[in-house]
C-alpha cells in the first residue's frame, strides 16, 4: 500500500461567509454539536493513518493552535473534581508533541497558495493529503473506514506518480460552486475546471475537500496563476498537472456537508445532533416546536 502519512489542512481564509461571527473567531472553530469543525477533520485523519499534521493559518487563527495545546488550568480542574470523562473531551484526542506544525500564509490569497506554503515541509518523493474542514463528512454506523482512508487504500491500485481527489455529484445547477471534473468515462481525470457555468462544465461531478497529491504540484502551484475570484486556485494547477501526470477520482461514500455556508453549517449541526442516540430525542422534540 501507498503510504500516506501526511496531510495539509488550509485554515487561512476569512470566512466572510459567516461574518460577524468571523471577525475574531476562525470558522474552522465553529462547532458542531460540541465539537469544532477542525477537530472532526483531524480525528479523520488520524483515523486513516495519518501521523504528520500541517496547518497553514493567518492572522486572527490562534485560537486553532491553542485547541491543539494543553490548557493546564481547566486540565487541572476537571482532574481535581474528578472530571475524567470531561477530561478526555480535553486531552483525549490530541496529538503528540511534533506531530503538528502551524505555518502562516500571511496573505489569504486562495486555496492554492496555502498549500504552496507547506512546501518546506513535505519530502520530495512524498504523498500528502489535503483535507478542507469545512468539507464536514459524516461516517455511516456500519462503516469501518472513513472516506479518506478509502481513497488511500484504492491508490494503491493506481500507477506509480498518480494523484486521486474525492468527488461527489451535484445538481448541474450547483455546479459553478465547486471544481469539476471531465472524466474518461471510467476513474480517470481528463480536465477539470474551477466553477464553471452550468453550460460550460464537464460533468456534475465536483472536487470536494479530499485530495491525495504528489509534491510534483508544488511545481505548478509556484507558477502563482491567478484564477477564478482573483486567487491562486489549487484545481488551475491540478489541471496543468494532469495533462502529464495521472489523476484518478472517487466518488464519495458518506454524508458530507458543506459548513463553507451557513446553510450547510445548520444542516451539519443537526444531522450530527441528530445522529447522537444521547440526545436525539430532545432534538427531535425541538425541531417539532418550531414546525409549521
Amino acid at each position: 500500500m501507498k503510504k500516506v502519512k501526511t496531510a495539509i489542512f488550509p485554515v487561512g481564509g476569512l470566512g466572510t461567509r459567516f461574518l460577524p461571527a468571523t471577525k475574531s473567531l476562525p470558522k474552522e472553530m465553529l462547532p458542531i454539536a460540541n465539537k469544532p469543525l477542525i477537530q472532526y477533520a483531524f480525528e479523520e485523519a488520524c483515523e486513516a493513518g495519518i501521523e504528520k499534521f500541517i496547518f497553514i493559518t493567518g492572522r486572527n487563527k490562534n485560537t486553532i493552535a491553542n485547541h491543539f495545546d494543553h490548557a493546564y488550568e481547566l486540565e487541572s480542574k476537571l482532574d481535581e473534581k474528578f472530571k475524567a470523562e470531561e477530561l478526555k473531551k480535553v486531552i483525549g484526542w490530541m496529538p503528540q508533541a511534533g506531530q503538528i506544525s502551524f505555518v502562516r500564509q500571511q496573505k489569504p490569497l486562495g486555496l492554492g497558495h496555502a498549500v504552496w506554503c507547506a512546501r518546506n515541509f513535505i519530502n520530495k518523493d512524498e504523498l500528502f493529503a489535503v483535507i478542507l474542514a469545512d468539507e464536514l463528512l459524516m461516517p455511516k454506523k456500519d462503516q469501518s473506514k472513513n472516506f479518506l482512508k478509502q481513497m488511500i487504500e484504492d491508490l494503491s491500485s493506481k500507477p506509480d506518480y498518480s494523484s486521486f481527489i474525492g468527488v461527489e455529484e451535484v445538481d448541474i445547477s450547483q455546479v459553478s460552486k465547486y471544481g469539476i471534473i471531465k472524466n474518461d468515462g471510467a476513474e480517470k481525470i481528463i480536465d477539470m475546471v474551477e466553477k464553471p457555468s452550468k453550460e460550460n462544465a464537464p460533468s456534475n461531478l465536483a472536487i470536494m475537500g479530499r485530495y491525495i497529491l504528489q509534491p510534483k504540484i508544488f511545481e505548478y502551484l509556484e507558477k502563482f496563476q491567478i484564477g477564478s475570484g482573483g486567487e491562486i486556485q489549487l484545481t488551475d494547477s491540478l489541471r496543468e498537472m494532469c495533462k502529464d501526470h495521472p489523476f484518478f477520482y472517487k466518488r464519495n461514500t458518506q454524508k458530507r456537508f458543506d459548513c463553507g455556508n451557513v446553510l450547510g453549517y445548520l444542516e451539519a449541526n443537526i444531522a450530527f445532533a441528530l445522529n447522537d442516540d444521547n440526545i436525539k430525542q430532545e432534538v427531535k422534540n425541538i425541531i417539532k416546536k418550531y414546525q409549521e
